[in-house]
């Protein structure tokens, strides 16, 4: 069994993630803060989120195709993103970006805003408030967020057939693999995929839930230790 999509999804997954979370929590730390469109930007964002995936790759593939402007422009700079590896990651980073943004917003939605408005009347700046404020006490749901962008972007199969392609050991993903495993009638190694990408899955979702439920944990018991007790 030849296991090289596993390695290509996990490569791809892994790479898009953290392209994604970089992305997705200063685009939701910017856009939570936002006075004027914070529905209009939102809803912009959140587009793949209810897109099909392939109506997602057919746009990328307009996007960077040979046939457009930016693809030409790519294409002159030696750059190729069509039926490539890196076209694969785009696709995963656009279908799991809108997880990692409204997970992350959520998430720092929550945070007490007494504790901010603290932090600046102290004169800190709002990246500094992010680091040390925001982002300790949004953790869990971060964390959360970034774990299911995880499982997005490593099970994402419509974008990626678009604009990457099906090339055995290049752009091949496991998703991927089970649609040629059944299409050739081999329908004895696309239950193998699926029971591997089966088994991923569910370990990622008992990884998000213990996080989440510790990170409550440790919320509770923060703010059960800033309670004063009466004497």
């Amino acid at each position: 069994m030849d296991l090289s999509p596993l390695w290509i999804s996990l490569k791809i997954a892994v790479t898009a993630t953290v392209i994604t979370f970089i992305l997705g929590l200063l685009t939701a730390w910017g856009v939570t803060y936002l006075r004027r469109g914070k529905h209009v930007v939102d809803g912009i964002l959140s587009v793949p989120l209810v897109l099909p995936p392939t109506v997602v790759g057919f746009l990328l593939l307009i996007l960077f195709g040979q046939n457009s402007a930016f693809g030409r422009f790519l294409n002159d700079i030696g750059v190729n993103l069509i039926f490539s590896w890196q076209g694969a990651v785009i696709a995963a980073v656009v279908v799991s970006f809108p997880v990692m943004y409204r997970g992350t917003r959520g998430a720092i939605e929550q945070v007490d805003e007494t504790q901010i408005h603290a932090a600046r009347t102290l004169g800190m700046r709002e990246f500094t408030i992010l680091r040390r404020v925001i982002l300790p006490a949004a953790w869990p749901g971060i964390a959360a967020a970034a774990v299911l962008s995880f499982a997005r972007a490593l099970g994402e199969f419509g974008a990626t057939i678009m604009i990457a392609g099906n090339l055995p050991g290049k752009t091949q993903t496991m998703s991927v693999a089970v649609y040629t495993a059944m299409q050739g009638g081999n329908r004895d190694l696309a239950f193998k995929w699926v029971l591997i990408i089966v088994t991923f899955s569910l370990t990622i979702l008992i990884l998000m839930n213990y996080w989440t439920g510790r990170g409550i944990r440790t919320g509770r018991r923060r703010k059960r230790r800033e309670v004063p007790h009466e004497t």
